[in-house]
């Protein structure tokens, strides 16, 4: 006897694109608004203007939900373009983590999200396999093309190197929360050749 043809899903069952990039804003605003720990599913839904199931069809639980947008959010912003020259893919790269890190929504979202996780193991290895590997992957990128064109030596401690690409910025803008100047993304690139011991 023939198998019949399966149903395409109908109704609740498809997961609307429309209704998907309504509740990712949701959770980005929520998060901005009231931190991952007052964040609830309810008001997510209530600022999306769907129901409850409609995240629960998508995500599992609060967190999943979170860090799933998260991570679309951030590796959408850390393209690092590749520019044929090491200072350049820096200031290009430091561009764009200060991008990010200045983002209306991720200004405030990130120093709550860390500090939640650096009281939630679970919620720590998350956001580290999804939104910090990925990130770091591009970097790593960057400097192994800066290897292969000479301009860095082949021993350079890639993880170092990749600490002090994010570090600085992160330092000055979320814990001294002090001013840049207009020239501060190319002094940084500056010192951070010479650290790197830059050819």
């Amino acid at each position: 006897m023939p198998e019949k043809p399966r149903r395409a899903p109908t109704g609740a069952a498809v997961l609307q694109p429309q209704i998907t990039a309504a509740v990712t804003e949701a959770v980005l605003d929520e998060l901005a608004a009231s931190g991952y720990v007052r964040l609830s599913m309810e008001a997510v839904a209530k600022r999306a203007g769907v129901g409850k199931s409609a995240l629960y069809r998508r995500w599992p639980s609060k967190q999943d939900m979170v860090i799933a947008v998260l991570a679309e959010f951030s590796i959408e912003l850390a393209e690092f373009p590749d520019t044929g020259a090491l200072r350049t893919d820096l200031v290009a790269a430091l561009r764009v983590l200060h991008a990010w890190l200045t983002h209306p929504r991720m200004a405030r979202i990130l120093p709550d999200i860390t500090a939640e996780a650096g009281r939630n193991p679970v919620l720590a290895d998350a956001v580290r396999a999804t939104i910090g590997e990925p990130r770091r992957a591009l970097g790593t990128e960057l400097l192994h093309r800066a290897i292969e064109r000479d301009e860095l030596p082949a021993d350079t401690d890639i993880e170092l190197a990749l600490d002090l690409i994010a570090g600085p910025m992160f330092w000055r803008l979320n814990v001294r929360h002090a001013e840049e100047g207009p020239d501060y993304l190319d002094r940084l690139a500056d010192h951070m050749l010479r650290a790197l011991n830059a050819r």
